[in-house]
């Protein structure tokens, strides 16, 4: 949606065709908040519905390819972004004998983030078909890679240095600023006024940690006086509980919940550090997690494994937060009295959302568009 917001504001801009991929039961959701927005048509395909995933991907693809192909043709359209690497296998495919330029949004090496954290095989049909288009993406008229690690990375592999633009994933800083009366309202609702909150949004497992999570919450337990946990996930809440058991952990001492994304801020404002337990790996440099942004915006420090993203070296060389390294002994107890310190500093809460507004800005979203949108008006001429 930042995206799609950022391209409205152009005047030049005369219509947005959205293109998503729905599972039937799904195509109500969002869909006030897309058809209210000008400019945009929006043409939810329906995905494929075999019982093997591996035919589902296959049937995406190639009928995503056909349907965009007779879009771009019948909306007559002047450009196509691919939002995020795997769109951008489709784009890539649809444009390939057309004269319509196409640019990557959102583009990291998705293959590399599903081999790392043991999602694909090497030697897999889905790993090495990725890789493979990956590296056809890079002869796209601009790509809009995450962190500014890839862009250099990207640079090195001969992609010209002015088709590349690093955009960092944005955050509404607003919407995600601290609610001191909500904060004391939530901790009264919990029952913990006094307690030291920490806070994870997001999955386990994938691109992040699973039983490791849970023994980093056995530890933040273990050396963080009245330490109290809130888990908001999508997943099941009884699979979390049951997780929270096996590790001993006492349920009364944390709250699970799956929560709309606009609940999310008050949760943040109850809490005093947030978690973000990636998996370790070379590519994950590449990132750029949205609830660090989000984190950051509420004015919490994070608790962060080493090497994500650009964030990485931010709290490394600026603050708000600190860095653990399961394979270092004594890392993540360091880490997590260096989180203690930050949030005895009263100060903190008001200064980590610096961070937000000068490394998650939406702004750099518009200057990319204007940059590449330049680019195709002065090829034109």
């Amino acid at each position: 949606m930042p995206h799609i917001k950022a391209l409205v504001e152009f005047e030049q801009v005369k219509k947005i065709i959205l293109i998503t991929l729905e599972e039937k039961t799904n195509l109500e959701d969002g869909t006030s908040i897309i058809t209210d927005l000008p400019k945009v048509k929006w043409f939810p395909f329906t995905a494929s519905n075999y019982k093997v995933r591996l035919l589902n991907q296959i049937g995406d693809y190639r009928n995503g390819c056909k349907k965009l192909q007779h879009v771009i043709a019948a909306e007559n359209a002047d450009a196509v972004i691919a939002h995020g690497a795997p769109a951008g296998t489709i784009v890539h495919k649809a444009t390939k004998r057309s004269d319509v330029p196409y640019f990557v949004s959102l583009f990291e090496p998705h293959a590399d983030y599903m081999l790392e954290s043991g999602v694909w095989n090497k030697c897999g049909l889905r790993y090495m078909m990725q890789k493979r288009w990956e590296e056809h993406q890079k002869n796209a008229a601009g790509l809009m890679p995450v962190a500014e690690g890839y862009k250099q990375k990207l640079l090195t592999e001969g992609v010209p240095g002015n088709k590349v633009i690093a955009v960092p994933c944005s955050v509404d800083a607003d919407h995600f600023r601290f609610d001191a009366a909500g904060r004391t309202k939530m901790r009264r609702k919990l029952r913990w006024e006094k307690a030291t909150i920490g806070i994870y949004v997001g999955k386990f497992g994938g691109l992040y940690y699973n039983e490791e999570a849970f023994q980093i919450y056995q530890q933040c337990f273990r050396l963080i006086p009245d330490f109290r946990l809130i888990i908001l996930s999508p997943q099941p809440k009884e699979e979390i509980k049951q997780q929270l058991s096996i590790y001993k952990m006492d349920l009364g001492n944390v709250y699970v919940a799956s929560v709309p994304h606009e609940q999310v801020p008050i949760f943040l404002s109850a809490s005093d550090f947030a978690l973000a337990t990636y998996k370790a790996g070379p590519s994950k440099k590449y990132l750029s997690p949205v609830k660090i942004g989000e984190y950051w915006a509420n004015g919490l420090p994070v608790l962060l494994t080493e090497g994500v993203g650009d964030d990485s070296d931010i709290i490394k060389n600026e603050g708000g937060g600190a860095l653990f390294n399961l394979q270092q002994t004594g890392s993540l107890e360091k880490a997590i009295e260096q989180i203690q310190t930050i949030v005895r500093n009263p100060k903190h809460r008001y200064e980590i959302p610096k961070l937000a507004l000068e490394y998650r800005s939406p702004e750099k979203i518009r200057e990319a568009y204007e940059y590449f949108f330049a680019q195709l008006a002065n090829s034109e001429l």
